[in-house]
């Protein structure tokens, strides 16, 4: 059985700020693991399970719902039992979603999991897809209707309660074409250049000089 795991961020809370890719990805799921806070496996305690019913309403369509035990006290234990969960689930389905809120990339244990999950269970790893969701901080500009940044300006998104050390991901945006990337230093760089159109190219590291307008660096944090 060729099994598949779905990543899927929620968003910030509106159903109607859910992504196609999303909602594409419950359609087609046998099962949605949903996180809550209760001991006992219900839901009263999870904002998830909300977006998610709401989800499944929007579409028309009826998906077993898989209950996860998410403490969220940043405890590898728990990421370790989440994900015996999510791989059992993935024993009697063929195709399982995991949701979180916001986007999978800002302050999700969703990666937390993932690095289990190579551990475990490679071959769930490399065809996993994580999905791309509105992050809360952009949601709260458009309702604001103020920008987050403009012209040279830079956005700073920072831990308010830090555990320990504070480590940086640097998003480098706007550079010029023939630009060459030596002033931007070194790092655990990619490259993503014309990202989700035809000639999409990602680049595990920094390329050279700057070739499209539609460029974007990331310096990712060095994470042990």
């Amino acid at each position: 059985m060729n099994q598949k795991l779905y990543m899927v961020s929620l968003g910030p809370g509106d159903v109607e700020l859910l992504t196609l890719k999303a909602l594409n990805a419950f359609k087609e799921c046998d099962a949605i693991c949903v996180p809550t806070k209760s001991e006992d496996g219900t839901f009263t305690k999870s904002i998830t399970h909300t977006i998610v019913i709401e989800a499944l309403a929007l579409l028309g369509v009826d998906k077993k719902l898989i209950p996860v035990y998410s403490p969220m006290r940043f405890n590898p234990k728990d990421w370790e039992d989440e994900v015996d969960v999510v791989l059992d689930t993935l024993k009697e389905n063929k195709k399982v979603c995991f949701v979180t809120l916001g986007d999978a990339g800002i302050y999700s244990s969703i990666y937390y999991l993932l690095e289990i999950i190579k551990e475990k269970k490679s071959t769930i790893y490399e065809s996993c897809e994580v999905i791309a969701g509105v992050t809360s901080f952009s949601a709260a500009s458009a309702v604001s209707k103020k920008a987050l940044c403009l012209g040279d300006e830079a956005l700073t998104i920072k831990p308010i309660n830090p555990r320990g050390e504070v480590k940086t991901t640097e998003i480098l945006m706007r550079p010029r074409i023939g630009m060459d990337t030596k002033l931007l230093g070194e790092g655990d760089f990619y490259t993503y250049e014309n990202m989700y159109l035809r000639d999409e190219k990602i680049t595990p590291s920094k390329i050279g000089k700057v070739k499209r307008y539609m460029t974007l660096f990331i310096n990712y944090a060095i994470r042990n």
